[in-house]
Parts: structure tokens; sequence; C-alpha cells
């Protein structure tokens, strides 16, 4: 008869342990992985605050504990007593020979007597510190490398770490979270260099105002500051389609509104529509048949302390530039004919650097291709601008500005404009809110998605690394949005663009943009093949100099308003055809 075996369940250690261990002198196999533990043996005599910051930050897999024992003060004064003699009886002895004071024998002295009388007037205490450090990697050469960077960062500050040789079962099993100081590897500090080894420093991007950007992947912190309190006010975001660069800025609009930032945005692909009707926003629309218009003759008005003449000559820059992109490409001839036909269309307007144009019609593109036919060697602008004018485009650059600017949030949608139309449309819209922008000091964003349209031409990468580098004298941020990443930084405007942004959002990347972006953005292996298996709402979050991994969050009000979805969206307006037909 078969014996009836019950089996006994398993204890916590047991279910716990792993199915088998090597250890070695300066190793240990924990099945695939391999464990090393170091130990901290030797501090510099003074300790700076977040010392041990590049450690807890650091992009790999360890554990680290730090043991603090309380060492008894009558004990402590005894040892000092006793060491202050025998440096004293050094210090005789070599002024008896005759030898030169040694200032580091006298530092000693100096500092045991400090120590000293803190202890006894009760100011100070004393204590065994002692910190162990397991790295885990997936080869042996992995460790090596790893330890060598953890004695790197920690050898510049003087502080010197040693493995653990023959000793690294007690070392891992210091590690664990059990309390055991199996290593017992210890060095005598007092209260203040003590005090700097507090643990939970981990790069933080919090702050006491703004908005939630999202989690801090690292350390689960927030993810929470206020872009109008830095250097620059400019932000760029990257990444491939679908990884959530849309749903990123959307929030930040959303919560930006809250605080009274006004927000300019241009629209490729009605993204941002819902958006704006949601939160009572302006959507425009600019295509050739569209009833809003923007003429881009249209001048800034001179602030205080501005001279109507600068204002006048930087703007036939600007508007020069919208010329080119229009017209096409230029001979240095034509270039220098339509500067002057430029400042003559404003002239039969009555306007000129010297008047004041604030209450004065400005000129149309009618009135440009007037003048440019009767000047000589202008003739081929002049045919060129029919289609703007009088032919299929007609509708477009050739009809006073009737779009308001007063509004918390406007989108200027260009989805149904043609395609070789949009790098025109992108410039005209941006020197049109550029023009506001300058005339009207307030908090505002630019959006400007899908930049590398406009980047691909010359004079309009000039013109929006121009808007980058000058804004934040008018309390304005520029957010430019981009998933071509090669295209956007092919160029020095691009990457002038890139230097002068505060805040740089990487998404997920495609494998034909990785090595560009490691290389761009001075990323490691490991960030490197984050962002390349990102999840949707998962990034990298620069912010001057400290990059962290980011987790976009929202409330489920918010996620409604701005998710990108198209099944969210389809379900969306199904719900609110359904409500309406009830309210019916």
């Amino acid at each position: 008869m078969a014996e009836n075996i019950t089996s006994q369940p398993q204890t916590l250690p047991e279910t716990l342990a792993p199915a088998a261990m090597s250890v070695s002198s300066n190793y240990i196999q924990i099945g695939p992985k391999f464990a090393r533990t170091i130990f901290l043996a030797t501090y510099p005599r003074y300790l700076n605050t977040n010392w041990l910051s590049p450690i807890i930050n650091l992009d790999r897999a360890f554990d680290a504990s730090i043991f603090v024992h309380p060492k008894s003060t009558a004990d402590v004064l005894k040892q000092l007593r006793d060491q202050l003699a025998r440096l004293q009886a050094q210090a005789m002895e070599e002024t008896s020979k005759g030898k030169v004071r040694d200032p580091i024998l006298e530092t000693a002295m100096a500092d045991i007597e400090s120590l000293r009388n803190t202890l006894q007037q009760g100011t100070d205490k004393f204590f065994e510190l002692g910190v162990y450090i397991t790295i885990y990697e997936n080869s042996v050469k992995e460790l090596n490398d790893t330890e060598g960077k953890i004695k790197g960062l920690l050898g510049y500050q003087l502080i010197f770490a040693k493995p653990a040789t023959f000793r690294m079962m007690d070392g891992f099993n210091s590690t664990l979270p059990t309390d055991d100081d199996k290593l017992n590897v210890h060095t005598s500090l007092n209260t203040e260099p003590l005090s700097s080894l507090f643990p939970f420093i981990s790069f933080d991007l919090t702050s006491n105002s703004g908005i939630l950007y999202g989690i801090n992947t690292h350390n689960n912190s927030l993810v929470l500051f206020d872009r109008f309190k830095l250097e620059n006010y400019n932000s760029v975001v990257f990444g491939k389609s679908g990884g959530g660069k849309s749903y990123t800025i959307k929030l930040e609009i959303l919560r930006s509104l809250v605080f009274g930032t006004q927000v300019l945005i241009i629209d490729p692909e009605d993204e941002y529509k819902y958006l704006a009707d949601t939160v009572g926003g302006s959507p425009v629309k600019i295509s050739i048949n569209s009833d809003q218009h923007i003429n881009p003759f249209d001048l800034p008005t001179p602030k205080e302390g501005e001279l109507g003449a600068d204002i006048f000559r930087s703007h036939i820059l600007d508007l020069s530039g919208l010329m080119k992109l229009v017209l096409g490409e230029l001979t240095p001839e034509e270039s220098a004919i339509l500067d002057e036909a430029l400042i003559q269309t404003y002239a039969i307007k009555d306007i000129s650097p010297e008047s004041d144009f604030t209450k004065l019609p400005p000129p149309v593109l009618g009135d440009l291709q007037s003048i440019l036919e009767g000047l000589t060697g202008a003739e081929s602008m002049a045919t060129r601008l029919k289609k703007y004018t009088s032919g299929t485009f007609a509708g477009f650059l050739n009809q006073p500005t009737n779009v308001p600017l007063d509004n918390a949030m406007i989108v200027f949608g260009i989805r149904d404009m043609e395609e070789e139309l949009r790098p025109i449309a992108m410039y005209l819209i941006l020197n049109f809110i550029w023009v506001k922008v300058r005339r009207d000091i307030k908090q505002r964003i630019i959006l400007v998605d899908e930049a590398w349209v406009l980047m691909k031409y010359e004079v309009g990468a000039n013109f929006l690394s121009n808007i980058a580098k000058r804004c934040r004298k008018y309390f304005t941020g520029l957010t430019t949005i981009s998933q071509d990443i090669p295209d956007f930084l092919a160029s020095p405007q691009g990457k002038t663009i890139l230097t002068n942004s505060s805040i740089q959002i990487l998404m997920k990347q495609s494998p034909a943009a990785i090595d560009i972006v490691q290389q761009t953005f001075n990323l490691t292996d490991a960030e490197k093949f984050y962002i390349l298996e990102a999840r949707v709402g998962f990034g990298l979050f620069f912010l001057g100099q400290n990059h962290i991994g980011i987790r976009i969050v929202a409330s489920y009000a918010e996620d409604q308003i701005i998710t990108s979805d198209p099944r969210q969206i389809l379900e969306i307006e199904k719900a609110k055809e359904e409500w309406a037909q009830i309210q019916k």
C-alpha cells in the first residue's frame, strides 16, 4: 500500500532563496546574474553635501546598505586623549631634532582638540559607519566596468572603495534588507560628516510652484516646476509617431491655461482643435478657401522705448524671408530688388521708418506685385506672385487680417492647406504671432507642431531660430515638436533651437534616428535602449544639467480632453451624440 506523503509548506526564506548560487573570491553568481559587493574604506577630511548623489542616481542595478553604530562618548574621549598625547609627543620630538613643523601634524592635533571640545559640550556624537554596495550585472566584465565607474565617481571626491574580496557572501548578506551587518567594515565619523550621507537624493525636479509634468520613474517623485522661472522658457519634444508627444504637450497646455498662460498653436493635423473647443479656445482655419485671413504686411506696434525705424526694418527682414518662400530661389540681384520693392510697397501707403504707422492701413500682396511690375529686373518675381494674387492661391495671402488674437488659446489649423504651401503657411502664422508677441507682453507659449516642415528651408529655420533666441524678453516660451529628428538637427539653426531650450523631452524613438539622438543628447546605452523600447507616455526629461525618466500621468477628465487615440476619440464622439439625443 502506497504511503501518503503530505508536502510541507515552504518557509519564507525557502521561497525567496534562489535555486543555486556560486560563490567566488570576487563575485557571486546567482542564476544568470553576477553580483559583487564593494565597501567605502576611506573618507576625506571634509565631506560635501550630497556626495552620495552620483551613486544613488547611477543607471545601474545595485543594492546599498548604510549601517550607523553609535559609539560611547566616554570611550571616544579617552581614545582622542590618547591619540592627542601621541601626536603631541611626536611634535615635541621633531622640534627637539630641529625639524620644521609638520602642517599635517598640526592640523590633526587641531582637529582632535576641536572634536574633543564639541564632544565634551554634548553638541556632537561619534559613530561607526559602514557603507556597502552590491552591484548586479550580466557578466564579470560588466561587473568590472561598473565597479570602475563607481570607484571613479567616488575617487574624484577623495572617497575610496574596495571590493569585499574573499568575503563576498558576507557583503551580499549585508546589503539584503535584513539589517544584518555581516561585513563589519567601519569608519569612525562624527555627526556633521555623517549627516552628508543622507541617501534620499536622486535628481529631483520638484519645485513649490508650476505645473505637474509627470512622475519621475527613478524615484516616483513629482516632476513639477514653472518653465517661466528657468533661464529660458523654450522646450523641444522629439519622438516617433504614436509615442505620446501630442498627449504630453496637450497636458502641459491644459494645465498652463489654469495659470493664465496664453497658448498659440500652429497645428498641421487638427490635433488640438478638440482641446480648443473644450476649453473655449479659438480654432482658426488657414487655407486657400478659408474665410479667415492673415495679412503678412501687418506691422508691429512699437512699445515704449522702441524706435519705429527699428521695428520697420526688422519687419522688412522677416517679410523678405516669407517672400523668398513664396517666390522660390532668388538671385542676389532679385533679392536686392525685392528688399527695395517691399519698402516702396509700404511707401504707397505713406508708411516709412520715420512715420507713425500704427494708425495707417497696411498694404497687401497685390500692392507688392504692382510695384514689382514697374521695376526693371523684377518681371519674373511679379509673374510668380500672380498665382497668389489672382491665380490658384489668390485667397491665401492677399487679404486684410481678420483673425483676432485675444483668446487664451488659439489654434491655427493648416490641415487643409496644400502640401507645397504648408511651409509658407507656418511662416505666415508664426510671423503674425510674433508681431502680436512684440506688441503685447504677457506670459505665452508658442507651439509649433511638426517644426521640421519649416526647418527644411533655410529662411524658415532662421526665422524659428531667431524667435527661440529672442522670445524670452517678451515673456514667451517656444515649444517645438518634431518626429523627424535628423532633418531638424541637420541644420545649425536646429541645434541653436535645441541649445536655447531649457526643457528637452525625448519620447519613443525610431531605430533609424536613435544613433543621432544618442550622440546629440549624450545618452548612455541604457538610456538609448530605454527610449527605443519606451511605452506610450514614457520618455526622458531633460532640465538643465539633470535628466530623468518620466511617466506622463493625467486624470480621467484630462485624458478625455487630450487623448489622441482614434478609438477613444470615436467613443467620445459617440457618447456626445447619444447625450445630444437624450437632451432632445
